[in-house]
């Protein structure tokens, strides 16, 4: 079976989805311990979230790149992760997403998030055929994300060291059995034209 282009999968509940971001280890002993970011944490700065587990795997080298040696999942209000969709744009212009260029130029001075799609990941971190989303907040969208959308934050880096191992060890089924169970998330009809994802049905 074929799998869309661009398709938000991700681990979810009724009430949240979860992204994963990488970090050093006092920042992540922080926001763990306290349930929130810490103080220090810029909120002014655009952070970029990443509801897929292999692509966070890929981004950070499997918690191991500096200042990445920490992963956290973070189940975050779908309420404001809709919102922050509702207001994205894409980070590149695209015919068919939008009119023209200017239209997209306008729409990427007004807005403070972004949209990317790349590459999904396979254990072995090869590229796939289908594309993985990539939510870029600022602005408001980093301070909510901070301070109200999160609903709890967990330290997930020593999972990702028992699937790395597993992938090195050759044992691709035992690592997959470890994985997030990441699907298709239900994205409301309105915002597959706003973030460009691929057409429902």
């Amino acid at each position: 079976m074929d799998i869309p282009a661009r398709q938000i999968r991700a681990l979810w509940s009724e009430d949240t989805i979860t992204v994963y971001q990488a970090y050093k280890p006092q920042i992540a002993d922080a926001a763990v311990r306290d349930g929130r970011f810490p103080d220090t944490w810029s909120r002014e700065r655009m952070t970029w979230v990443k509801p897929s587990f292999t692509w966070m795997m890929y981004r950070c080298g499997w918690a191991t790149k500096p200042r990445q040696e920490r992963v956290l999942a973070l189940e975050i209000d779908r309420t404001g992760f809709e919102a922050a969709l509702a207001g994205a744009c894409l980070s590149h212009y695209e015919p068919g997403t939008y009119p023209d260029r200017d239209a997209w130029g306008r729409r990427l001075h007004a807005t403070a998030v972004r949209i990317q799609w790349d590459p999904e990941r396979d254990l072995d971190l090869r590229p796939l055929a289908h594309r993985s989303l990539q939510l870029g907040l600022a602005g408001w969208a980093t301070r909510a994300y901070a301070d109200e959308w999160t609903r709890r934050i967990t330290d997930v880096t020593a999972l990702a060291h028992r699937v790395h191992d597993l992938v090195r060890a050759g044992d691709h089924d035992g690592a997959r059995a470890l994985l997030p169970v990441e699907t298709v998330y239900p994205l409301p009809a309105e915002l597959v034209p706003v973030i460009g994802a691929s057409p429902v049905g």
